[in-house]
């Protein structure tokens, strides 16, 4: 019989045997490439002049491709980690062009000169020659789990674990995906029709998970529900942007300096440094929740000491070239596929219409692409660091919806694409040091409807001005398709973000008319020249006609306005008061066709000290949920109306809910941090999400 330390030897030699004949695999496929790609481009060539026997043009392919395959492993991760100084953004488009150099370099060396390609060439043969040696290797290490492990280690931008580490964590930790922007009525649909829109999610639901909706603060959007979720309070967030009289400025949720003031505030208020305090990860979010791991997070990105962690998530994906070519591709793809569908939509003549020229398809890509592969290849490298908690937002969905609608076979799609990126991650805890628990869960839904401007052809803005007795001067200011991407790209491009005051000179004129913001179908005016909150007696003293033309449109629903007298007061059509303070109602009560919880909403947000002297929420059509956006988007999410108040929860089935309805983002930092502190209970391991072969795998743990 064998003895023990003869059965190592005897193992470790046919892993090396494995390793090296998955080298010459790899090799020869390459070699391939690049003999076909010779005999098939006219400004490349392998052979001499007069020409080469079939021998002669192999060896020579062989020398090319081993030493662009040297070049790759040794000088590449040291041109990325050098390019952490390069804006992010750009670094996946350098990529292809250092690349291409790499490849110059290894026809250089080989013997005779023999090697000769024109560089624009050599760029496109470099991709080609990176995409099939990954496919390769991916191919014959899809049945090794070891080696597969090792490969996700290494494109994650992860170690591996050696002898002398402390060992691994036994409880599990639990990864947080939150799909932005998508509503628990939306991911139903997706689960349930036949076939499923998302089959891993829909495999999982009734088995593993549970499906759940919760109710968002009045202010559904990023900003408030993700930074009560991860900083525990979102207190004083009136809105996605707001002005402040005493600073003179706009607070917008995903501009840097915006979401690091935020994010200080509400540690100061709750005292806790964030969910993610302990040993957790943050990647993509617009806020850190404490963690000590963060990658493209928008309140680090501003601070000190932080200038290359707001791109480590890029090196780290971008250290392995075939995820650049893959993505670019997918870049491309995804642009020519925005192109596409924006014309068929003109064609069918949809409504609303949204204008998506421009740059928009460009930062469509980067929202759904670029974004997605990072944070995906970042959270599969924190589970298999073994990071305790990780929270990662797929922004994906959001931005379709915004500019196609939310039932849209547009953003489906998305759904579908966005499934294949949970079933890689949930693919990647086979892999973990520890079991891992996946919680998916989104920060809003969406509400479709027709847009303000497009349904009564005129802005809020507008209506608030001649309401006040204004004319309306100068140029409109057209709404940019892609906000939230477009501020993500200016953060992965290092561009400055646009002045703080700067939206705000947008919406006003001299600091005596007022200030007005939009945020989905939630409308923001402020009168800059009033001291304090503005009371209904001030505003009706100084525009007597403002208040009754506001709630006589037929678009919007309420306006909330503080009176001296009452308190927080609610006005609607028809003369509808009601105090939200008492409950007094007057007439038609303005608040019931957004549904039970509308009036404690409302009033929360009224105690905030920069709520706007009139919050104006648009109509609500109480059997569609259609609302009116006052910004340009088919899809919209800010106020009260509609699916957006109703977002989903999916969760692991041994974890326990509250009794009472998840009623604002506040009530699911409670929740996670008590599923993140114990008791930690053995997540159930029966039935499991497939594994890549579709067989049930006993190492993977998603609860």
């Amino acid at each position: 019989m064998p003895q023990p330390g003869e059965s190592r030897r005897r193992a470790a030699g046919r892993s090396a045997l494995r390793t090296v004949g998955r080298v010459l695999v790899v090799w020869a496929v390459s070699s391939a490439t690049l003999a076909l790609l010779a005999g098939i481009l006219p400004d490349f060539t392998i052979e001499a002049p007069g020409g080469d026997s079939p021998t002669r043009i192999a060896l020579t392919a062989g020398a090319g491709a081993g030493a662009f395959g040297v070049l790759s492993a040794l000088v590449w991760p040291l041109l990325v980690r050098a390019l952490l100084l390069v804006p992010a953004l750009l670094l996946g488009a350098l990529v292809f062009f250092l690349n291409g150099s790499l490849l110059l370099i290894a026809l250089r060396l080989v013997p005779d000169g023999r090697g000769e390609v024109a560089p624009a060439t050599a760029v496109v043969i470099a991709a080609v020659m990176s995409a099939a040696s990954s496919a390769t290797s991916t191919a014959l290490a899809v049945r090794d789990d070891a080696v597969y492990g090792r490969r996700l280690a290494r494109l994650a931008g992860r170690r591996r674990r050696h002898a002398g580490d402390p060992p691994p964590p036994t409880a599990p930790g639990t990864v947080f995906l939150q799909l932005d922007g998508v509503g628990h009525d939306v991911l139903h649909d997706a689960l349930t029709c036949t076939p499923p829109a998302m089959p891993t999610v829909a495999h999982w639901l009734g088995g593993t998970h549970r499906l759940t909706p919760w109710r968002t603060d009045w202010s559904s959007q990023t900003g408030a529900s993700q930074l009560a979720i991860l900083q525990g309070s979102n207190h004083d967030v009136p809105a996605f942007r707001w002005y402040e009289k005493e600073t003179g400025q706009v607070m917008v949720c995903n501009r840097p300096s915006s979401a690091a003031e935020l994010e200080r505030r509400a540690v100061a208020r709750t005292g806790s440094p964030g969910l993610l305090a302990s040993d957790g990860a943050s990647r993509g979010n617009l806020f850190s929740g404490g963690a000590e791991q963060s990658a493209l997070v928008m309140s680090v990105a501003v601070r000190a000491g932080t200038f290359n962690r707001p791109r480590s998530g890029y090196f780290a994906y971008f250290s392995d070239p075939a995820n650049a070519v893959r993505t670019a591709w997918s870049f491309s793809a995804e642009v020519g596929r925005e192109i596409l569908e924006s014309s068929a939509a003109r064609i069918r003549g949809d409504r609303p219409r949204i204008k998506r020229g421009g740059l928009y398809p460009l930062l469509r890509a980067f929202a759904t692409v670029v974004e997605r592969d990072v944070a995906v290849a970042a959270v599969i490298g924190d589970m298999l660091a073994g990071r305790s908690a990780v929270y990662a937002d797929l922004v994906a969905y959001d931005e379709v919806a915004h500019h196609s609608g939310p039932y849209s076979k547009d953003a489906r799609k998305v759904l579908t694409r966005l499934d294949g990126s949970v079933r890689m991650i949930a693919d990647a805890a086979r892999y973990a040091p520890r079991p891992y628990r996946i919680v998916l869960l989104s920060d809003h839904g969406q509400s479709g409807g027709e847009t303000f401007e497009g349904a009564y052809g005129v802005r809020l803005r507008e209506l608030v001005r001649s309401g006040c007795g204004l004319v309306e001067h100068g140029r409109r200011a057209r709404g940019k398709g892609g906000a939230e991407a477009r501020t993500a790209a200016r953060a992965a491009l290092r561009r400055p973000e646009r002045g703080r005051r700067a939206e705000e000179a947008e919406c006003a004129g001299p600091t005596s008319e007022p200030i007005v913001l939009a945020s989905g179908n939630l409308g923001l005016v402020t009168f800059p020249d009033i001291g304090g909150r503005a009371t209904l007696e001030e505003i009706r003293r100084r525009s007597p006609d403002l208040l009754d033309l506001l709630t006589g449109h037929p678009g919007i629903g309420f306006v909330l306005v503080n009176s001296a007298e009452r308190g927080p007061l609610v006005l609607g059509p028809g003369g509808g008061e009601h105090e939200v303070a008492t409950g007094r109602v007057v007439g038609p009560d303005p608040l019931a066709p957004f549904g039970e919880g509308a009036a404690a909403a409302v009033l929360r947000t009224d105690g905030f000290p920069h709520v706007a002297d009139l919050m104006i929420n648009s109509a609500c059509d109480p059997v569609t949920g259609a609302v009116y956006a006052f910004e340009e988007q088919a899809g919209s999410h800010g106020g009260l109306g509609g699916p957006q108040s109703r977002p989903f929860l999916l969760h692991p089935a041994e974890l326990p809910l509250p009794e009472e309805p998840l009623t604002g983002a506040e009530a699911l930092h409670s929740l996670f941090g008590g599923w993140l502190a114990g008791p930690r209970a053995e997540p159930d391991r029966d039935p499991l999400p497939p594994a890549r072969d579709g067989s049930r795998t006993p190492s993977s743990t998603l609860g």
